[in-house]
């Protein structure tokens, strides 16, 4: 699923890639290539984002990247970036049957009439939705005669702000780079989890949770179309917070100790993960009541993901099987023997910068 915000037109494929997740606490990179139909993971950096009070200024991001690109030991200059939840919005609309650029073009000029929402000064792309599973059914006959005007389509739009937009490819200029994508980073686990389990992708009802620093995604996928998707304003930093203040910790030992969860500390983390299984947990009823269909299980990512006991809580809170799962389990590795020994830890809060990469190939 490629929604990147750029004109496509004349761009070939890439045979190698850089992609950022750039987070709100950490950058999570990837250098990605094909191999054999396949794709190849050649390193990966985490690495703290820059202090800003307001706006990141796009000499300090340029800095940014080039320390992540010596990271990378990068040989290619080609550069996908994601974009948070919070600067770039992802919506279902119906819009005529016309050109992928003609849409944009209609957006940009009258967004409310589709979006119900003015949004001046954005750019869009639009994804047409997979209509497989429709097609299986035997279609009514109408009962009136069909409206006069064009036939509409099921779209998902997505749209963040042309400023946004312009300062990632002056970064990245600055950097050396080229931004060949800027993609919402709601659609990293997705692309990454049709890679990782294709065969629960296509054919079940599941829910993709990555749990962030400050927001918490759900999307909802129902044979490998996205039905649902919502933005909780929960994430690890909330945790994290309000683990140190009730143990009186500084912030950096509740981080530690959050992850490994010393038996002390889990009535108060299951205290502080109610409100999000509660959140979660509304959007799932929201789609089974509306799709009569049940969700059959969860799939984790983000760093909190790692730990069996926030795994068990949010399975208790949201009734539904709870599973982490690897974005990276599909690809070959051609890490270096420490990269290679850490993989397992870090692949977690890779989701999004290797499904943004895999927009881009």
């Amino acid at each position: 699923m490629a929604l990147p915000f750029l004109d496509r037109t004349g761009r070939r494929k890439r045979d190698q890639l850089l992609a950022f997740d750039l987070g709100a606490r950490t950058t999570k990179a990837v250098s990605l290539s094909r191999h054999n139909g396949g794709f190849a993971l050649h390193r990966y950096a985490v690495m703290d984002a820059p202090i800003y009070e307001k706006t990141l200024s796009t000499d300090l991001l340029a800095e940014h990247l080039r320390a992540l690109v010596q990271q990378l030991d990068a040989r290619t200059r080609m550069a996908v970036f994601a974009v948070g939840v919070g600067d770039a919005l992802v919506r279902h609309a119906e819009l005529p049957r016309i050109p992928l650029e003609d849409m944009r073009q209609i957006l940009k000029i009258n967004s409310k009439n589709y979006l119900q929402q003015d949004l001046p000064n954005h750019v869009f792309d639009c994804y047409v939705m997979a209509a497989a599973h429709a097609a299986a059914k035997p279609a009514e006959p109408a009962k009136t005669a069909p409206a006069a005007g064009p036939a509409k389509q099921k779209v998902l739009v997505a749209g963040a702000k042309r400023q946004l937009v312009d300062d990632f490819v002056a970064a990245a200029r600055h950097a050396g780079l080229v931004a060949d994508h800027i993609v919402p980073g709601l659609i990293g686990p997705i692309n990454a989890f049709e890679a990782a389990l294709p065969e629960a992708f296509a054919r079940e009802v599941v829910a993709l949770v990555d749990l962030g620093f400050r927001h918490s995604t759900i999307c909802i996928l129902a044979e490998g179309e996205l039905v649902l998707s919502r933005t909780v304003a929960i994430g690890g930093d909330r945790l994290t917070s309000g683990l140190a203040e009730a143990m009186n910790i500084t912030y950096a030992e509740a981080e530690g100790i959050k992850v490994g969860m010393p038996a002390e500390v889990q009535s108060t983390l299951e205290t502080l993960l109610v409100p999000l299984g509660r959140e979660l947990r509304a959007s799932i009823d929201f789609f089974e009541h509306q799709q009569e269909r049940p969700v059959s299980a969860v799939y984790l990512t983000g760093g909190a993901s790692r730990s069996e006991f926030i795994v068990q809580v949010l399975q208790n809170e949201l009734m539904v099987e709870c599973r982490p799962w690897n974005p990276t389990s599909f690809l070959r590795s051609e890490l270096p023997p420490v990269q290679a020994a850490e993989l397992e830890q870090i692949a977690p809060q890779l989701a999004v910068a290797i499904g943004a990469a895999l927009a881009a190939f």
